[in-house]
This record gives C-alpha cells, structure tokens and sequence, in this order.
C-alpha cells in the first residue's frame, strides 16, 4: 500500500528550540492517523512542514510520494489542510471564500462540489452571509470546506473540534468519517483524547519533538492498561497518554 503521508528523519529548531528530533512517520493511504502530544510537543511544527509553511533544517517529507520541498506545488495540491486559528477574509461571503480557494488550485465551475460540501456541513443557510458575521462554530466549518474544495487524497485537522459546541463536534465527525470511509487519508491533531480513540486506528505520540510512542490504538490500549483491565477498571486512551508522556 502506498504512503499518504511519508516523513524520514525530520528536524526543526527555532534558535536554542529544537521543535522536531529525528522524526519518522509513515501513513498509509486510506488511514484516520492521530498525532497526539502535549502543547509544544511539535505537531503544528511538523503540519508546516507538510504544508510547505516551513522548511526543515534536515530531513524529507512526501504527500502521496510527491516532495514536499522539491515539488511544493504538486504536494499542496494533494493536500487539505484545517489550520487551528480562524484565519478568514472578512470581505467575501461563505460562497465566495469556496470559490477564491478553489481559484488558488485553477478549478473553475466548482458550484456542484461547493454546494455538496455546504450542505454536509450544515452551511447552505450560511451560503450568502458575509464571514465576519458567523459564529466561531460556523467559521470553524467554513475551514473545513476550504480544505476540502480541490478535493484533496489526504486531510490534515489540527485541532478543528478545540473550542466549538458538541453539536458541531458530532456533525463535523460524521462527515470526516464518510471522506475517510470513501478513501481519503486523515491526519487529527487533537487534544480530545476520547475523539482519537473513537476514530484513529493508529496513533503517534510526541513529546519534546520526538515520537515516543507509535502503534495501533488497540495495541496502544492493551500494552499500557494491562494494569487497570486486569483489575476490571475501564481503560480509556487518557491513561495511556499520562503513562506516555510521565515516561512509564
């Protein structure tokens, strides 16, 4: 199976920070992948990279074998990205912002999939309004649609349930899970830990910029709860992560 997301050796300092440390990740094509760490840990670091924001002082990465540093163009055009601040044009309606970012990747006449992506995410009523005038939830959804307008194989969510309702939450997950089950690559970042259990298969830990823990999600559950699960306690991925991170 060919690599989605393919990352050989990656590191970035910022002046006396080291933000990555040797990393090396490999994502098959079709997976739901969680990156998982503490604030600082180097995920957003690493999303740059792969979003050709920031080069990395030594190492390579590729987006469905394309080069991200080599081949910038290509590689962004194979990817989708849900950044987690609410950067918007406060100028332009839901439907215009659609289709300025689908002029960024020269598709024209992309209505039909604009529409189709605003009715999953519960926009339609949204369609016409100016963006400075929708609520945090509803600008958070317009993110997603924008990742998504040149249709993308690989989606990369850093972030995008942190702050919004569980309504939202639920909706945006649905959706997320039908474009994965229909074949697309997702990358989550999260800090609701319960939200990688429920849908990553696989997981990797990072702490410090380094990957300290890469397994299935069950695998995860099974090594480090053995404890708790031997006692009948429920085990959830939380513990695991504290277990992760404290360095047991």
């Amino acid at each position: 199976m060919q690599s989605a997301v393919l990352v050989e050796h990656l590191s970035k300092s910022y002046g006396s920070l080291q933000a990555l440390k040797d990393v090396s990740l490999d994502i098959k094509e079709g997976e739901f992948f969680g990156l998982l760490g503490p604030n600082g840990a180097g995920k957003t670091t690493l999303i740059s990279i792969l979003a050709g924001l920031c080069r990395p002082d030594s190492g390579r990465a590729f987006i469905m074998g394309t080069n991200v540093q080599t081949n910038f163009i290509e590689s962004r055009r194979l990817l989708g990205v849900v950044p987690q601040e609410l950067v918007f044009d406060p100028f332009f309606t839901v439907r215009e912002t659609l289709r300025f970012q689908s002029g960024y990747f020269g598709i024209r006449n992309n209505d039909d999939w604009i529409d189709e992506i605003m009715t999953h995410l519960d926009l339609i009523s949204k369609a016409n309004s100016n963006m400075r005038w929708l609520s945090g939830g509803m600008k958070r959804r317009v993110l997603v649609a924008q990742a998504l307008v040149h249709r993308p194989p690989v989606i990369v969510l850093d972030e995008p349930t942190a702050g919004v309702d569980v309504e939202l939450r639920q909706s945006l997950w649905k959706f997320i899970s039908r474009l994965n089950q229909d074949g697309h690559t997702i990358l989550l970042t999260t800090h609701y830990l319960e939200e990688a259990e429920c849908l990553c298969g696989r997981i990797a830990m990072l702490k410090s910029g380094q990957v300290v823990a890469l397994d299935t999600t069950q695998n995860l559950l099974a090594r480090y709860g053995s404890h708790k699960a031997q006692a009948g306690q429920e085990v959830d991925l939380e513990d695991v992560f504290i277990q992760i991170m404290a360095g047991e």
